[in-house]
């Protein structure tokens, strides 16, 4: 696919629309998912000023460092229409800003990453302009996810998957949860990302926390691990795959018995996605089976968060959204069971509800794996 198709210029066209329609005068954007989507610019992320003044009628300005405009025009930004403006290092950036918005505002909507001193330089900059979040308004252009953004996404977990089918190369009993993940990590790039955003190996107890990162910790043999990837693609798109794995030996009885349970809760919530239905609903599906079967406390977190060029975002699969899914709409499901001080295993899989159903974009195998 090209960066036409990824980050077409209408999207600013959409953004200035929904801006007015929100009653907000402008759009301001620092570094990260909001800029690139709407520009195609993966900026830096610095203490030097990036900023896409984005007005409701207007010109779009970005505002770059000077020593970073050859990347900026580089990049996709142009061919979408935006006009770009550098400072000098020692230069006062703000003033820019208040420029590119082309007149008195009254109400801005700032990133809602943006960092605080960005935030006061522009208060100070624009006194009196009231300040609001542009996740508020970018959120909904980029919950449902065009074709073009699809295929990212299943480029990126044919990636991913492709790292899963190789687990059996390092993980094996006697190695450390650290040591498996170098290895995992070189093996991320290696599939084509372009940066890995994080690496899970967790093990016999350290499986039982669901963030826990890596260790010196050696495996066991016939230890569960739990092992949950994911990085970023050249084309900005997230991957994110967990898979259980065992290494050495047979798993442990009470393990092999809730591995079942979750097993089957995760394979109904996937095949209950579809138009219409509720996030929330997705997530009774598969916290019921899980409570039913008698873990309803040892799943620990919601069902499932929205993935793009965020690797969180909305949709969220948690009790208490109770938005109906949309076609376009992609998200992870994953729960988790997690016994403190014993073991525990996730099932997750990137997913897209489709005009009559649900795609399953990871497509490894998700019984209990043993190698």
């Amino acid at each position: 696919m090209g960066t036409d198709e990824l980050y077409p210029p209408e999207r600013l066209v959409a953004a200035r629309r929904a801006t007015a329609a929100a009653g907000l005068d402008a759009l301001l954007l620092t570094p990260g998912s909001d800029l690139r989507y709407l520009t195609g610019y993966d900026a830096r992320v610095s203490e030097r000023l990036t900023c896409l003044v984005l007005p409701a009628e207007g010109e779009p300005t970005l505002i770059v460092p000077a020593l970073e405009r050859s990347a900026a025009e580089a990049s996709p930004a142009p061919a979408t229409g935006v006009r770009i403006v550098e400072h000098a290092d020692g230069s006062d950036p703000y003033p820019l800003v208040a420029a590119a918005l082309g007149g008195p505002v009254a109400t801005v909507g700032l990133a809602d990453r943006m960092w605080a001193e960005q935030v006061l330089a522009l208060r100070d900059a624009l006194p009196g302009v009231r300040q609001g979040l542009a996740g508020e308004v970018l959120g909904e252009l980029r919950v449902r996810k065009s074709p073009a953004e699809v295929a990212a996404l299943a480029e990126a977990a044919e990636a991913i998957d492709a790292v899963h089918r190789r687990m059996g190369e390092w993980l094996r009993p006697g190695r450390t949860e650290a040591e498996v993940a170098v290895d995992i990590a070189t093996a991320i790039r290696a599939a084509g990302h372009v940066r890995v955003d994080f690496v899970i190996v967790a093990a016999g107890p350290n499986g039982a926390s669901p963030h826990h990162d890596t260790s010196d910790r050696p495996i066991g043999a016939g230890e569960p691990v739990v092992v949950d990837i994911g990085g970023t693609m050249p084309s900005g798109y997230r991957s994110d795959c967990t898979r259980t794995y065992v290494a050495g030996g047979p798993a442990p009885a009470e393990f092999s018995d809730y591995y079942d349970v979750l097993w089957e809760a995760q394979r109904a919530a996937v095949t209950a996605v579809r138009p219409g239905m509720s996030a929330e609903a997705v997530d009774a599906v598969a916290r019921n089976i899980i409570a039913d079967a008698g873990y309803g406390a040892a799943f620990l977190h919601r069902t499932g968060h929205g993935i793009g060029l965020d690797g969180h975002e909305e949709p969220y699969v948690v009790s208490g959204n109770s938005r109906p899914l949309e076609p376009g709409m992609a998200f992870s499901i994953e729960p988790g069971i997690y016994l403190a001080g014993r073991h525990g295993a996730r099932i997750e899989d990137i997913v897209v509800c489709t005009a009559d159903g649900v795609r399953r974009l990871n497509t490894t195998p998700t019984e209990l794996i043993a190698l």
